[in-house]
């Protein structure tokens, strides 16, 4: 199969929205996809397997100098195969290029596989948020110093 990085736009809502339910359970609606993809302080790239369907995906939204990541899925029938590295690297790479010094996330304190993930890529916990996710699970804040030039490799 062949996969293809991608920046998304506003004609990905579709291929977005089955992500996000694959991989998400259904976490976003239509009319917030839309809005994430047409606006231009948010970043938004994906790994295409077609031109309607998506692999993995990860998204961001620039304020000033900062980039909160909001968003990482991966296929789950794709999962443990790198995809979601690729993505937010390619995210991280692209918020770089745009000026970004640090970059934000959450993530849920049993996942991880996430947590190694962004270990490796020099994210640092720097705190957390009690109670945060749906099932009442804390999230860990997690902050990443940019680098002047992100290695894709």
């Amino acid at each position: 199969m062949t996969q293809t990085t991608i920046r998304l736009n506003q004609s990905h809502v579709l291929a977005c929205l089955k992500l996000d339910a694959r991989a998400l359970n259904g976490l976003w609606n239509s009319d917030h996809w839309e809005r994430e993809l047409s606006d231009p302080q948010r970043l938004c790239v994906g790994i295409a397997a077609s031109a309607d369907d998506l692999l993995a995906m990860a998204c961001g939204w620039v304020v000033m100098d900062e980039l909160q990541i909001t968003l990482i899925a991966v296929d789950p029938e794709q999962r443990r195969r790198g995809l979601g590295r690729t993505v937010l690297k390619q995210l991280l790479a692209d918020a770089n290029n745009a000026g970004v010094k640090q970059a934000w996330l959450d993530v849920a304190e049993d996942n991880l596989g996430a947590q190694a993930l962004y270990s490796a890529l020099g994210f640092k916990t720097i705190g957390r948020r009690a109670r945060y996710y749906r099932d009442g699970k804390d999230a860990l804040i997690q902050s990443l110093e940019m680098q002047r030039e992100v290695n894709l490799t």
